[in-house]
C-alpha cells in the first residue's frame, strides 16, 4: 500500500513520540542527574537522581533510596511529579494517535474523528515534552547557581552536569518533534486521505460511460436535488 503524505507524517510523528517518551522513562530512572568528583579521591564518584544517590568507587556502586520526600530540594521534588507526568501523557498520546493513524483501519471511525484522535494525541505529546523539559532544565539552573555559589569555599567539590539531563533534553525534543508532526498531519486537507462519505457517494457501474469500442451508450440519471 503506497503511504501518502498524511500517513507519512503520521508515522514519523509515532515514532519520534515512541522514541522520546522511552527516553524519558529512561531518565526518570537513571540515577546520573547531577555527579560529583572529588579531587582528593579520583577514584570515587557521586552521583544523584531523582530517587537515589549511588558512591562509584572503582567498578563497584553503592546506592542508598532518597528517603523522604519533602527533605528533597524544590527543584527535584518538582521533578518527580513531572517526569511520572509526562510519562502519563506521553502514553495516553501515543494509544490516542495510534487509534488516530491511518495503520489502525476500523471502518466504524470515520476520518473526521480520527482526525480529532491525531490531534489531541499530537497535543498530548507536546505536553509531555514540556513536562519533561521544565524539570530537566530547572535543575540544571540549580546545578549552575549551586556551582558559581560564592559563598561555598573553593576548596569545597560541587555538583555538575549528569548524563540523565543530556538524555531528558533529547526526550523532550523528540516528544516536541513527534507531537507537532502529528498536529501537522491532522491539519492536512481531506483530499491527501480518502473518506467514507465520498466513497459512499462514487457514481455505480451502470452510470460509467461505454467502452469507445461500443456503439452503445449509457444515460446518466439526473440528481433528484436538481432543478430547472
Amino acid at each position: 500500500m503506497a503511504w501518502s503524505l498524511h500517513g507519512k507524517a503520521q508515522l514519523g510523528g509515532l515514532l519520534l513520540s515512541l522514541l522520546g517518551w522511552v527516553c524519558s522513562c529512561v531518565t526518570t530512572i537513571l540515577p546520573q542527574w547531577k555527579t560529583l568528583n572529588l579531587e582528593l579521591n579520583e577514584m570515587e564518584t557521586w552521583v544523584m537522581g531523582l530517587w537515589e544517590v549511588c558512591v562509584n568507587q572503582e567498578e563497584v556502586a553503592v546506592c542508598k533510596a532518597l528517603e523522604s520526600f519533602l527533605t528533597l530540594p524544590r527543584e527535584l521534588q518538582a521533578s518527580r511529579i513531572l517526569m511520572v507526568a509526562s510519562h502519563g501523557l506521553g502514553l495516553l498520546g501515543l494509544l490516542l494517535s495510534g487509534c488516530g493513524s491511518e495503520c489502525f483501519q476500523f471502518h466504524r471511525i470515520r476520518w473526521v474523528f480520527k482526525r480529532r484522535l491525531c490531534l489531541l494525541g499530537g497535543t498530548l505529546e507536546v505536553s509531555a515534552s514540556a513536562a519533561t523539559l521544565f524539570p530537566v532544565s530547572w535543575v540544571a539552573h540549580a546545578t549552575i547557581q549551586d556551582f558559581w555559589d560564592n559563598s561555598v569555599p573553593e576548596i569545597m567539590p560541587r555538583w555538575e552536569f549528569g548524563d540523565a539531563l543530556y538524555l531528558g533534553w533529547a526526550a523532550g525534543v523528540f516528544l516536541a518533534l513527534g507531537g507537532l508532526l502529528l498536529i501537522f498531519s491532522a491539519c492536512l486537507g481531506k483530499e491527501d486521505v480518502p473518506s467514507l462519505r465520498m466513497a459512499g457517494t462514487t457514481a455505480p457501474p451502470f452510470c460509467a460511460p461505454a467502452d469507445e469500442s461500443n456503439d452503445s451508450f449509457y444515460l446518466t440519471p439526473r440528481p433528484r436535488n436538481l432543478f430547472v
